[in-house]
C-alpha cells in the first residue's frame, strides 16, 4: 500500500522559493513525479525522478525547480525557486511502477492529497 503526503506549500512573493517533501513508503524501483494543476487548468507534470536519479522537466519549470530523491530516507524533494505568479497551483506528488518520465499524467496510480501553492 502506497501513501502519498506532499508538504511544504505556502504563499511565497515572486521571485521567491518554496521546498516540497513527499514521503512515501513505496519501491525505490518507483517512478516519482510532481505535478501541479492552476485554477481552471488540467493537470500538468513539472518533474520526475526515476529511480536511477535521472530528473526530467517541464520546459516551464526548467532552470527553476529541482527533484531529489531521498531512497534511504523514502522522500522525494521537489525545490522551486524564481517562482512566478503562474506557479501557483495545487501541487500532487505521484508514484508508479515502470519507466518514468515521459509517461501520461493518469498513468499514475498512486497521488497524494496535493499542496497549495500561491505565488
Amino acid at each position: 500500500h502506497v501513501q502519498l503526503v506532499e508538504s511544504g506549500g505556502g504563499s511565497v512573493e515572486a521571485g521567491g522559493s518554496l521546498s516540497l517533501s513527499c514521503p512515501a513508503h513505496f519501491s525505490a524501483s518507483y517512478c516519482m513525479g510532481g505535478f501541479r494543476q492552476a485554477p481552471g487548468t488540467v493537470r500538468e507534470v513539472v518533474a520526475g525522478s526515476a529511480s536511477d536519479g535521472r530528473a526530467s522537466y517541464a520546459d516551464s519549470v526548467k532552470g527553476c525547480f529541482a527533484i531529489a530523491r531521498d531512497n534511504a530516507k523514502n522522500t522525494t524533494f521537489l525545490q522551486m525557486n524564481s517562482l512566478k505568479p503562474e506557479d501557483t497551483g495545487t501541487y500532487d506528488c505521484a508514484a508508479e511502477g515502470g519507466a518514468c518520465l515521459p509517461r501520461a499524467v493518469l498513468s499514475f496510480g498512486f497521488w497524494g492529497k496535493g499542496t497549495q501553492v500561491t505565488v
